[in-house]
C-alpha cells in the first residue's frame, strides 16, 4: 500500500506541471480526488491492510489527499489570475528591486525623553523609573499631602481602589528612590501621569512627567536653579528665557513655578500661554524636611532640591505646537514630521 501511495505521488507531482487550462484541472482533479479517483481507492483498499498498520497507514493517505487538495488549489488560483491578467507572470522574478517597507520613527515623546535623559546624565543625574499604579500613601502621604490636605483638591483622580490610584505626577518616584539610596544621589525619573484635568489646548488628562532630584550637603536653590537654566539652553537653544515666581507645594519649601517664555507666539500672548507670553512647564523647590523624615535623612546634615516638568509642554514650546491633543491623536501626517 505505501508504495503504492509513493508511485501515486509521483505520478500527480508529474501530472499537475501539466495543467494549462481548466480543463486540464479538471482532469487531475477527478482523477486524485474525484469520488471514484485514486484516492477514494486507496481508502477502499483499507481493509486489506494489516490492523497493525491501519491507524499508519491511514495517516499517510490522509496526508496525501491534503497534499493533492492544496497543490490543486494553488493551481487553479494561478489559472484565475491568469484569466484575469493574461500575461503576468506568477513567479518572482529575483532581479527586479525589491518594495521599501515604510520605515518607523520614535514618537516626539519619545524622542523629548531621551533627549532629557541625555542632558541631566551630563550633569551627573542617573535615570530611574517608577509605576504608574501608586498607593495613596506614595503619591500624597509621603509627600506631606495628609487625606485633609487642600492639595489634593486639584490631584484626587482616577483611584482603582481606596488604596491604589494612576499616579497624578512623578513625584512618588523621589521617596521611592531616597528609601533606597543613601545620599548623595542624583536622579531623574520620566514617567506618564493622569489627572481629571479638562480638556484643552494645554491641559489633558494624560500627560508625561519628568521628576528630578538632588540631594547632598550643602545643596542650594542657586543650585536647583543654575541646573534648569543649563537644561533650558540645552532644549530650546541660547536664546531661552526661563522665569521662576513663588509657589507652594507641599513637599518642597520654598517652591517656585517654573515658566519659559512661549516659543509660538515669542511672548506677545497667544491661547498656548493663556495670552500670558509664558507658558508654565512645571514646579520645584527645596525638599520639604518632612520628606526627609519620612525617608529616614537627616535634613541638618543634608539638603536637596527636586523639580517635575511638564514634557508635553517642553515639546509643544520647542516645534511651535499650540494644541497639546495633537500628540496623542495618533496622525500620521503629523508625526512624520519629526
Amino acid at each position: 500500500m505505501r508504495e503504492k501511495i509513493n508511485k501515486l505521488r509521483e505520478e500527480f507531482n508529474s501530472s499537475i506541471l501539466s495543467i494549462k487550462d481548466e480543463k486540464g484541472y479538471e482532469s487531475i482533479y477527478f482523477r486524485f480526488l474525484g469520488r471514484k479517483g485514486e484516492i477514494a481507492g486507496l481508502f477502499k483498499k483499507m481493509p486489506e491492510v494489516p490492523q497493525e498498520e491501519r491507524a499508519s497507514v491511514g495517516s499517510v493517505i490522509n496526508e496525501f489527499k491534503k497534499f493533492c487538495e492544496g497543490k490543486l488549489e494553488e493551481a487553479h488560483r494561478n489559472l484565475l489570475r491568469e484569466k484575469k491578467e493574461p500575461g503576468k507572470k506568477t513567479c518572482l522574478d529575483v532581479t527586479l528591486p525589491g518594495t521599501l517597507p515604510s520605515l518607523g520613527r520614535r514618537h516626539p515623546i519619545t524622542q523629548m525623553v531621551s533627549e532629557i535623559e541625555r542632558i541631566f546624565s551630563m550633569m551627573g543625574f542617573t535615570v530611574a523609573h517608577g509605576p504608574e499604579i501608586e498607593t495613596d500613601y506614595y503619591n500624597f502621604e509621603a509627600l506631606n499631602i495628609p487625606a485633609d490636605h487642600p492639595a489634593r483638591d486639584e490631584q484626587d483622580s482616577f483611584y482603582l481602589t481606596s488604596s491604589y490610584l494612576l499616579r497624578t505626577h512623578t513625584s512618588p518616584g523621589q521617596i521611592r528612590v531616597m528609601k533606597k539610596t543613601k545620599p548623595p544621589l542624583r536622579v531623574i525619573i520620566p514617567g506618564r501621569c493622569f489627572r481629571r484635568d479638562a480638556v484643552d489646548a494645554s491641559h489633558l488628562h494624560t500627560f508625561y512627567q519628568v521628576e528630578g532630584l538632588m540631594v547632598d550637603k550643602e545643596v542650594t536653590f542657586s543650585h536647583l536653579k543654575g541646573i534648569l537654566e543649563v537644561f533650558a539652553r540645552e532644549i530650546f537653544g541660547p536664546q531661552a528665557a526661563m522665569r521662576f515666581r513663588p509657589d507652594y507645594f507641599p513637599f518642597t519649601e520654598p517652591s517656585a513655578e517654573i515658566s519659559i517664555s512661549c516659543f509660538p507666539c515669542r511672548g506677545r500672548g497667544c491661547r498656548t500661554c493663556s495670552n500670558t507670553g509664558w507658558l508654565e512647564i512645571g514646579g520645584a523647590g527645596m525638599v520639604h524636611p518632612s520628606v526627609f523624615k519620612v525617608v529616614g535623612y537627616n535634613y541638618e546634615d543634608f539638603s536637596g532640591f527636586a523639580f517635575g516638568l511638564g514634557i508635553d509642554r517642553l515639546i509643544m514650546n520647542r516645534y511651535g505646537i499650540n494644541d497639546i491633543r495633537i500628540l496623542y491623536e495618533n496622525d500620521l501626517r503629523f508625526l512624520r514630521q519629526f
